[in-house]
Order: structure tokens, then C-alpha cells, then sequence
């Protein structure tokens, strides 16, 4: 995509990634731009025709959200909560109050503000209105807080107030969820078959097109975490099937290609997705693909549309801390200004990629020992990530701890010895050259 017309999509929308949460716990579930134009003008009208109540509050905030989240833009989230704030001043102490403080939270989720997330929720919760988006976004808020155990607790109540009306919904809404956290503590196969438990059940429930696509986005993720290539070509393709213009299986398809070194359909794909949306972490994934086709200028020129972007707003710079600091780190530059990315971003979570941004930024930077304790936090939970096996490795190698060197590298490559156009072959290198030095301290 030229700088021009990212500049001006960025321009009008604001904040990039504010669109990429997509979430199901939003109340409104809506087709198009424009059915959200005129819903939020229908609300705005009926709020001056005198309807100053709780409930239009609510609505009208509810749609801010869905605005904010279709356009990327961070005024609407502003907006929203607003209106959300004035919902919940004008609603009685009773039930009335926890669907507004459900969407204040769900707000705070998108920004990236987990810790008013989770105070929301549980604002949500004390009413006692049993509202199972409540315990959803309490559980989305702990993950992101690094607070596992606590979020798995959060889910099985989701399912369990969930299935009290509809057994299928409590099947999408918490399995889903629950599959993350699988993968979180090792377990690919449990994850697995949670998310397709949770496909299966929204396929039912005739989820929006949107929801369904993220779910095969997800499934995608898993795939290709474990390395299975097929499937993640599958899931993407079938999400791309459902929702053509969903930009985050459009990027997983990308990264696919680039596995099977098909480079520039890679490219192509990449570019489809950040047309809809310029992710920077896409961005940065193509500029990858692209060094590794040789196109060396567009490459620096895609670097420096990833750094743009991180920074053009208040709440991009919140937003981005993290995929900066690892895009930093990546190559190799502002390495001061990654480290405080990195620790700027434990203001906000603290989750096993957290640790894994920190310590891959000390390891740029030549703190070996502190790159240890952070990475070992980073897979305290045994994490089945083929990238955090990849940075443990790189990490031992460079403190001479060649066993550990080769049991992490190997793992990597052994999980998806396709996991990332550069750093795959970077890893069998490194894991050749130890085999070597192992055979030549045995000839001595």
C-alpha cells in the first residue's frame, strides 16, 4: 500500500489497533458502516426528543463501540464512554446497571486498559444481574494481566451461567477462551479441540460473519503454532470464506504461503490484509517476507510505516508498546527505546509474551543473564510457541549453555520447522554450528 494512503486511512481513523479487538461480548451485531451511521443518529435523536434515560444511554454508547471498532477510530471509544458513564449515573442500584458497566469494560478492553477492565466487570458482577458478558471480559482482562489461573476460574463460571440458557452459546463463548489458555499452559491438543468445539457450536447459533471468521482465525493460529500447515490453510482460507475481508486471516493465510516459500503470494496476501486494516505487526511480517525476496528498499520502506504507525496517536503508542519493542529488538535498532517499550508495557499487562518481549530486547542488547530470567518466565507455563523456543534458544546460546542452546532450538524447529521466514533458518544454523562444535570438542 503507498505511505499516502495508509497516511490518509490513518488520518481519518486514529487508532490502528483499536479495530483489531474483536470481541463477541459487544452488544450490537451489525452489518455495515453505515447501519451504524444510522443507528447512533437515530439514538442521538431520541436522546433529544427528551428519552434521557439509563437504557438509551446504554444503547447509545453501544454503538460508539461498534463505530470505534469498525473504524479504528479512538474518539468513538471516548465517546462511549461518556455515554456509558451517564448510563450508569442514571441507572437505579439494581440489575439496570450491569449491562452499561459490561460495555464501559468491554471499552476499556480495546484500549488496552485491562486493569479498568477488570474493575468494570466486576462493577458488572457485584449487581448481581448474572450477566454472562461480565464474566467474559473478567476473564479476557486476568489473561492479559498474566493472571491465569484466576481467568480459567472466570471462563468456567462464563460457561457454566451461560448453559443455564443456552448450552451452544456457553460452548462458543467459552471454549473459545478456554483454548488460549490451553495453549498457554502446553496443552496444543486440548486447545485444539476446544476452539473447534467452539466453531462447531457458533456454526449452530448463526454467530455474525465476523465472529465466526475470527474463530477460524484462531484455529488457524493454533495450527500453525503446532505446526500442522494444512489445517492452518484450511482454517484461514474457510475464515477468509466467511468474511472475505477479515484482515487477520488474511495475514494468517500470508504467513502460510511464506512457510511454503510461495514469497510473493505472501506479499500479495499481506498487502490485501493491511488494506483493510495497517496492523503494524502485519506491516512488519511483510517487510520480513520481502527481505527475504530481496526487495531490500521496500522493506526499510514498510520499517518505516511500522514505526509510524506505532506512534501517530496517544493510544497507538499504549497500544503498540509491545509489538514496538519486539519490532525494535527484530532488527536491531533503538534498542534503548525498545527496552523501554518493553518495561513500559508491564504498566498495562504482564502475560508470558510480556516477558517474552523483554527478554528478547535484553538479549538484543547483550544482558544475557537478565534475557534468562525474563525468558524463563515467559515459558513457566511450558507455552507450545515455536517463537518463545526460539528466543530461549538464541538466549542459551549467547551464555554458552549449548544443551539448552540445542534442546530449545530443536524444539522450535520440531513444533513448526516452518515458524518464521527468517528466524527458522536462522535457528538450523545456529543449531549446526553447535552440532559442530559438539563434534569437534569430541574429536579433541
Amino acid at each position: 500500500m503507498p505511505f499516502a494512503k495508509v497516511l490518509v486511512c490513518l488520518l481519518l481513523t486514529g487508532a490502528t489497533l483499536a479495530a483489531a479487538q474483536t470481541s463477541d461480548y459487544g452488544r450490537s451485531e451489525l452489518g455495515s458502516l453505515k447501519d451504524t451511521d444510522a443507528l447512533i443518529r437515530n439514538a442521538q435523536d431520541h436522546l433529544r426528543r427528551g428519552a434521557a434515560t439509563s437504557s438509551a444511554y446504554e444503547q447509545l454508547g453501544s454503538l460508539y463501540q461498534q463505530k470505534g471498532r469498525e473504524t479504528a477510530d479512538a474518539a468513538w471509544f471516548e465517546l462511549a464512554e461518556k455515554a456509558l458513564r451517564q448510563a450508569i449515573q442514571l441507572a437505579g442500584d439494581d440489575f439496570s446497571r450491569a449491562g452499561p458497566f459490561v460495555q464501559l469494560a468491554a471499552v476499556y478492553m480495546s484500549e488496552h486498559r485491562f486493569a479498568d477492565a477488570l474493575a468494570s466487570a466486576h462493577d458488572a458482577i457485584a449487581t448481581g444481574a448474572g450477566d454472562a458478558d461480565a464474566f467474559a471480559i473478567e476473564g479476557d482482562a486476568l489473561t492479559d494481566l498474566g493472571q491465569y489461573d484466576d481467568a480459567a476460574s472466570a471462563y468456567r463460571t462464563l460457561k457454566r451461567v451461560t448453559s443455564e440458557r443456552s448450552p451452544l452459546r456457553a460452548d462458543y463463548v467459552a471454549d473459545s477462551r478456554l483454548s488460549y489458555l490451553k495453549m498457554i499452559s502446553g496443552d496444543m491438543p486440548g486447545a485444539l479441540d476446544l476452539i473447534k468445539q467452539s466453531i462447531t457450536a457458533a456454526t449452530q447459533i448463526n454467530v455474525p460473519p465476523e465472529n465466526l471468521a475470527w474463530l477460524y482465525y484462531e484455529l488457524g493460529e493454533r495450527c500453525f503454532q503446532s505446526g500442522d500447515i494444512a489445517c492452518a490453510d484450511a482454517a484461514y482460507s474457510t475464515g477468509l470464506k466467511v468474511d472475505p475481508r477479515h484482515f487477520r486471516c488474511l495475514a494468517g493465510l500470508a504467513k502460510v504461503r511464506a512457510a511454503e516459500r510461495k514469497l510473493d503470494h505472501s506479499i500479495r496476501l499481506y498487502q490485501r490484509s493491511i488494506d483493510v486494516v495497517p496492523m503494524p505487526q502485519y506491516i512488519a511480517e511483510m517487510a520480513d517476507v520481502m527481505r527475504a525476496t530481496g526487495q531490500m528498499d521496500r522493506a526499510r520502506q514498510e520499517d518505516d510505516l511500522v514505526e509510524y504507525i506505532g506512534k501517530i496517536s496517544e493510544i497507538n503508542r499504549v497500544l503498540n508498546n509491545r509489538e514496538l519493542a519486539v519490532f525494535y529488538a527484530d532488527r536491531g535498532t533503538k534498542l534503548d527505546e525498545a527496552l523501554r517499550l518493553a518495561k513500559a508495557e508491564f504498566e498495562v499487562r504482564s502475560d508470558v509474551y510480556t516477558w517474552d518481549a523483554l527478554a528478547w530486547v535484553l538479549y538484543k542488547r547483550g544482558e544475557y543473564a537478565q534475557a534468562k530470567d525474563a525468558i524463563g518466565k515467559a515459558l513457566r507455563l511450558h507455552t507450545s510457541d515455536p517463537m518463545l523456543f526460539f528466543h530461549a534458544g538464541m538466549i542459551s546460546r549467547a551464555l554458552n549453555e549449548k544443551q539448552d542452546a540445542t534442546q530449545f532450538l530443536g524444539k522450535a524447529l520440531t513444533i513448526n520447522p516452518q515458524f518464521h521466514v527468517a528466524y527458522a533458518g536462522e535457528a538450523r544454523k545456529t543449531l549446526d554450528r553447535l552440532q559442530s562444535e559438539e563434534n569437534a570438542h569430541a574429536s579433541r
